[in-house]
Order: structure tokens, then C-alpha cells, then sequence
């Protein structure tokens, strides 16, 4: 069976490389390698859409909420399923606005100011992000070699491969990995659930192997928790700066609109099958070494509950989706490195060729730091809230109001990217955990920090000068 696995993983890293380096052989100007040239039609959008959004948050952290709280784990991506069907009328205008970044679109629309603290937001969140994809990944390597590649280890050759495939071709070779990977997942998925629940004595067996809360509409979950699993997942993708950069890259609007629809029900679809074939998976391994890790449940259930080869098949599609999601958001902040630092304040007539080495050189360190935390980190689910939360808070607010408000001011959103960044970073520290424990010790940051951050971007637009003609003629629908 290990020689199937390890046929499998290399197939897939080889083709995944030779696909970056073929890509990189056509990049030639900042444009080719930050949003591909603009060139990318829906088909390949939809793809590299769902591949970005569906990783380890989803194949581990959903698949643990998934074990602990059967199909009430079906929060946390619901709000990504809300997100998207706003996200069908931004689209359109994201797209007509063609920029880099987040922080371009920040500055266009507030100012440099609101730009360099966008970026520190989007640091901290998207590097957070790629980390814990880098910890699933080592996770799926030591339970295919149990007693030859530990986690530790694992996850410092999944950092190693994202970050060289990565750097090589940029935007262009995350889109075009992600058409393979997507489709790879899809397909196996919509096997495997089936499969599991047969398995697993239909729905009958299924239900008498586990609680009743597991079928209920909040199973184990306090509304306010539900709720603190659903807005960060909605707020972050409403204002997902990876999610931009591929409108950003789009063929033309119609290509971004189009590109929503199959992402819309590419995303429901795929998400209720992790969800399902992680409860399918508690159903037939409730007790046992899984239960001491439960985001490995998915990874777990294909190497011991489905027939060789297609649990080897899964095993395979959940590596190739971590390394997807782990290079395209360790890509975008290296692209607010270079757009919005470098070439903005550093280096502002820089030709080409020293764009793409700078470019290069950024995804290596941003690989490096999201490495320090992934062997650091504790939990994955926890890594992924505290990450969702500091973009949530932070960037959606002042992202749908660019669009949506013509009376938010720069200052006003100043005020809320700084105020969001400071609760969540310092939330869970002990000092403040000293001041308040009877508040913190029971809540996620979601709540004070978006509340804390809209609060800001109202009261601080109130008092301060609208915003001026100019500013508001690029945002028009």
C-alpha cells in the first residue's frame, strides 16, 4: 500500500512542478507574474477560485469541528456560501477596477496611509493562513509514513516544495496548478462520501453510531458559537484579497461573473462532501488514535476506511489541496510586499526582471516565517479563526465600503483597519486575558474586534471631510 501512496504523491508533485516551470517560462513582466498576464478565462478562474478557498481550513479544521460536532460543522462554510452570492455583484466591479492588490484599491479609494496597514493586516492574516495549510500538510505525510516522516517533518517538506513552486512562475502557475487539483479533488470526493456512508451502514448505521446532537441544527454549538464560526468565514471571503487578485487577473468581467457562478456551486458541493465524509468518518473511527487528533479524521478515514486505492486517491487529492490553498496565500501577501513596499515607496522605477527576483525573494521569507509558526502552532482550527478574524475585522469593512459607501471616509477606514488589527492581534494575550478572563477565557475575537472596527469606520467618517469626486468616480457600479 505505501508504494501506491508514494507513486501517487510523486505523480502529483511532479506534475504540479512541471506545470510551475513551464509557466515560468512565460513570465516575463510584473504583470505576467502578479496577476497572470490578466489573462485567465472563467473555466480556469472557477478552479484556482475553489483550490484557493478550500485547504486545510476546510479538509482539517472543518473536518474536526465536523468530528466533534457532526453536521452542525456545516457553519463554518456556510458563510463562505452567503459571502459568494454578494460576492456575485462585486465581481464585476473588482474586475473593472484591474489593479495588484488589496492595498491598491485601499489607497485608490482612502489613502497611503490606509494602504501600508492593509498590507500589515494582510501579513499577519495570510501568513498565519499558509501556515497552518503547512501543518496539514505534515500532518497527511506522517500518516501515509507513520514511522518515517513525522509531523515536524512533513510539514518542513510540504513549506520547502509550496515555496519553490510557488516563487517560480507566480499567479500563473497558482491558477494553472489549481485547474488540475480542483478537478482532482472534486471528482474524489464525490466518490468517496457515498462510499463512506455505505460503508458505514447507510444512514441508519450512521446515526445509530453517533449522538443525536450530531444531526441537529446546532448539534453541540451555542448560537453565538455558530455564529463565531460563520462571520469570520463569511467577512473573509467578502473581502479575500486572494479572491480580488483572480478577478484582478480575469480575461474581462464577464469572465469574473461567470467564474462566480461555478465557484458559487463548486463550493457548496465539494464543502458538504468534506463535511459529510469527515461525520461518515467519526461514524466508523469514534474512538481510537483519531479521536486524540480529530483534524486528522479525513486524512484518517482514507488511509483506513476505504479500499486502497481510492483511500490512496483522497490521501492524494487532500495533499495536492493543502499545497493549492498554501501557495496562493503565501503568494498574495508576497504581492503586497512587492507592489505596495517595494515598487510603491522603494523602488518606484524598477524594471521587470528585478521585480520578479524581488518577487521571488519575498515568497521565500513569507515561506519561512508561516514555517516558524506552523511548528509552533497548537491547533489548527484555533490558527484558522485567529487568522480569518484579522482580515475580517480588519480589511472586509473597508473593502465593501470602497464599493458600497460613497460617505466612508480615509480616516474612517484608517481608524477601523488599525482598530480590527490591534483587538484581534491582542485578544488572546495573557495581559489582556488578565484584565477581562471571565469575557475572553469564553469568546473568539470576532465580535469585539468587527464591532470595535465598524464602530470606527462610522464615527471617525462622521467627523472627518468626504470623500472627494475623484476618489469615488473608480468605485461607480
Amino acid at each position: 500500500m505505501s508504494s501506491l501512496y508514494v507513486i501517487l504523491l510523486v505523480v502529483i508533485a511532479v506534475t504540479l512542478m512541471g506545470v510551475s516551470l513551464f509557466r515560468a517560462s512565460l513570465v516575463k513582466t510584473k504583470a505576467d507574474y502578479l496577476v497572470a498576464g490578466r489573462s485567465l478565462p472563467a473555466i480556469v478562474l472557477v478552479f484556482t477560485l475553489l483550490s484557493s478557498w478550500i485547504g486545510a481550513g476546510s479538509l482539517f479544521a472543518g473536518a474536526e469541528n465536523a468530528y466533534k460536532n457532526g453536521f452542525a460543522a456545516l457553519w463554518q462554510p456556510a458563510g463562505g456560501w452567503i459571502g459568494l452570492l454578494l460576492i456575485y455583484f462585486i465581481a464585476p466591479r473588482a474586475r473593472k477596477f484591474a489593479q495588484f492588490t488589496i492595498p491598491d484599491l485601499l489607497e485608490a479609494r482612502y489613502n497611503q496611509t490606509a494602504r501600508v496597514l492593509g498590507v500589515i493586516a494582510i501579513l499577519f492574516a495570510y501568513v498565519g493562513i499558509t501556515s497552518y495549510q503547512f501543518k496539514g500538510g505534515g500532518a497527511v505525510l506522517h500518516l501515509i509514513f507513520p514511522g518515517v516522516i513525522s509531523t515536524n517533518m512533513g510539514t518542513y517538506i510540504i513549506a520547502i516544495f509550496v515555496i519553490l513552486m510557488t516563487a517560480l512562475a507566480g499567479m500563473s502557475s497558482v491558477a494553472y496548478t489549481d485547474l488540475i487539483i480542483g478537478s482532482l479533488v472534486s471528482v474524489i470526493c464525490l466518490i468517496a462520501a457515498p462510499y463512506l456512508l455505505i460503508h458505514a451502514g447507510g444512514w441508519t448505521g450512521v446515526r445509530a453510531a453517533l449522538p443525536a446532537t450530531h444531526f441537529e441544527v446546532l448539534g453541540n454549538l451555542t448560537m453565538m458559537r455558530a455564529l463565531e464560526f460563520l462571520l469570520p468565514t463569511l467577512l473573509l471571503m467578502l473581502g479575500n484579497q486572494a479572491m480580488y487578485q483572480k478577478f484582478f487577473s480575469a480575461k474581462s468581467e464577464r469572465d469574473a461573473r461567470r467564474a462566480v457562478v461555478g465557484w458559487i456551486i463548486g463550493t457548496i458541493v465539494l464543502e458538504v462532501a468534506i463535511i459529510s465524509i469527515a461525520v461518515f468518518g467519526s461514524a466508523l473511527f469514534p474512538t481510537g488514535e483519531v479521536a486524540k487528533n480529530p483534524s486528522e479524521i479525513i486524512a484518517y478515514t482514507a488511509r483506513n476506511g476505504l479500499p486502497a486505492f481510492l483511500g490512496a486517491l483522497l490521501l492524494a487529492a487532500v495533499f495536492a489541496k493543502v499545497i493549492s490553498t498554501a501557495s496562493n496565500f503565501l503568494f498574495s501577501p508576497a504581492t503586497n510586499l512587492v507592489n505596495d513596499v517595494f515598487v510603491r515607496y522603494i523602488s518606484p522605477n524598477v524594471g521587470n526582471k528585478r521585480v520578479l527576483i524581488v518577487s521571488r525573494l519575498m515568497v521565500v521569507l513569507l515561506g519561512c516565517w508561516a514555517l516558524y509558526q506552523a511548528v509552533y502552532a497548537q491547533s489548527i482550527l484555533e490558527k484558522m479563526l485567529y487568522a480569518y478574524t484579522v482580515y475580517s475585522a480588519a480589511l472586509t469593512p473597508v473593502i465593501l465600503a470602497a464599493f458600497y459607501s460613497k460617505r466612508v471616509t480615509a480616516w474612517g477606514a484608517v481608524a477601523a483597519i488599525a482598530t480590527g488589527t490591534v483587538v484581534t492581534v491582542t485578544w488572546d494575550l495573557p495581559a489582556v486575558r488578565g484584565l477581562f478572563p471571565a469575557i475572553i477565557s469564553q469568546r473568539d475575537a470576532i465580535f469585539p474586534a468587527l464591532i470595535s472596527a465598524v464602530a470606527a469606520l462610522i464615527l471617525v467618517s462622521l467627523f472627518t471631510p468626504k470623500p472627494s469626486a475623484e476618489q469615488l468616480a473608480k468605485f461607480a457600479g
